[in-house]
């Protein structure tokens, strides 16, 4: 398919931010931290919770990019387009680095490592206790997602959906995994989850994968989503999120798609449901929470897929994925604000403001809180209390 038989302009989903079509048959949906329609004001709210500050850094701007914050133990490490690298313990600057060149994917950490991708295809590692650099490598096109650091390798996924495994210890190449894409996909900053010893992936075309970390062999693969429609624009089905697992549960969503969650050994169907999401999902004790397409919040029931209740005056606000918190679930949208919603009724409990522009990125868990980390490259750690 060639770039000139796409339309000249798109509106999918105001929620999932879609900028001008790409010329090279991806389609951009991070082109743009505000929505293309007017989203819902936000309406007061009877607070229950507190949702304090515990700390806040300034990293950099994220530019075009997506940037989550890696966390292991006490350390937060986080990245910014223009190259800057920081390591945080305990809201204290521990070092701060320039890789020297922009930055488009990371970061990933195992506390030894620290690794990040570059719009070049480059792959770049510094020592997580010093900031040195350790090792570059390449890949085959542009780096979007962090990477994953763990048991001696960094696993990185390039934008033309290859995935590639180098040795932590000298970034040699151990092993690569591509899988044939459709002709149209989403420009995502999906990336892949550690599972043991699986890596998981989810591709265009609705497909989940798990693969084998000692030689990069697919283990099994399942259909999150099956593409529908009579044009190649509305038969887009990606997974454009990470999948989450929790114990021996594995979920994911595709746009224009399904949610749905399988056996994470043998990748048996557990349950689906048809639901639109980019942004993604989280796992919590009883409930999987979804943020659709239109900015609504989903609780469905862990074992059935049931509905357990839906928040929908989040419409069209950018809603990031969900984090399950114990009694709450957090999200968070377009202009930074924070949204605590109780985890039973998904009524909302709390909000909190960070520095005004768009939370690309998921919260990410950090001790009895969590981190986001804005477009303005503001880095907030939050606890509920």
């Amino acid at each position: 398919m060639s770039s000139t038989s796409l339309p000249g302009c798109i509106g999918i989903a105001a929620a999932l931010l879609l900028g001008a079509c790409s010329s090279v048959e991806k389609l951009n949906p991070f082109g743009s931290s505000t929505p293309k329609v007017k989203p819902t004001e936000l309406a007061a709210i009877q607070t229950t919770a507190d949702l304090k500050s515990v700390w806040q850094a300034s990293v950099g701007s994220a530019g075009e990019f997506t940037f989550s914050p890696a966390v292991v133990g006490n350390s937060v490490y986080a990245a910014a387009r223009d190259g800057s690298i920081v390591r945080i313990d305990g809201g204290r600057q521990v070092w701060r680095v320039a890789a020297g060149q922009p930055i488009s994917g990371g970061v990933g950490s195992d506390g030894k490592l620290v690794v990040v991708g570059t719009p070049k295809g480059e792959v770049l590692a510094f020592d997580a206790a010093t900031g040195r650099e350790a090792w570059k490598a390449r890949v085959s096109s542009e780096v979007l997602a962090a990477p994953a650091v763990a048991d001696g390798l960094a696993i990185v996924r390039s934008g033309d959906s290859r995935i590639f495994g180098f040795d932590a210890v000298d970034g040699k190449r151990r092993w690569v995994y591509q899988r044939s894409t459709p002709a149209l996909s989403l420009r995502s900053n999906v990336g892949v989850v550690l599972a043991g010893r699986l890596t998981l992936a989810g591709f265009p075309g609705g497909k989940l994968v798990a693969i084998a970390n000692n030689n990069g062999a697919g283990v099994w693969e399942v259909t999150v989503a099956l593409p529908k429609g009579a044009t190649e624009l509305e038969r887009v089905a990606d997974v454009t999120s990470s999948p989450v697992v929790s114990g021996s549960t594995v979920c994911a969503a595709a746009f224009q798609g399904r949610v749905a969650c399988f056996d994470s050994n043998s990748g048996n169907t557990l349950w689906s449901r048809d639901m639109s999401s980019s942004a993604g999902l989280d796992i919590g004790s009883r409930y999987v929470y979804v943020s659709d397409d239109k900015g609504a919040v989903h609780a469905l029931d862990r074992n059935s897929g049931a509905s357990v209740w839906k928040q929908d005056k989040l419409a069209l606000r950018g809603l990031s994925r969900p984090l399950a918190l114990g009694a709450y679930v957090a999200i968070a949208d377009y202009q930074g604000i924070v949204h605590l919603l109780r985890q039973e009724d998904g009524a909302f409990a709390a909000r909190a403001s960070t520095d005004g522009s768009a939370v690309r990125a998921e919260p990410v868990g950090f001790g009895a809180g969590f981190l986001v980390q804005t477009a303005n490259g503001s880095l907030h750690a939050l606890e509920a209390r």
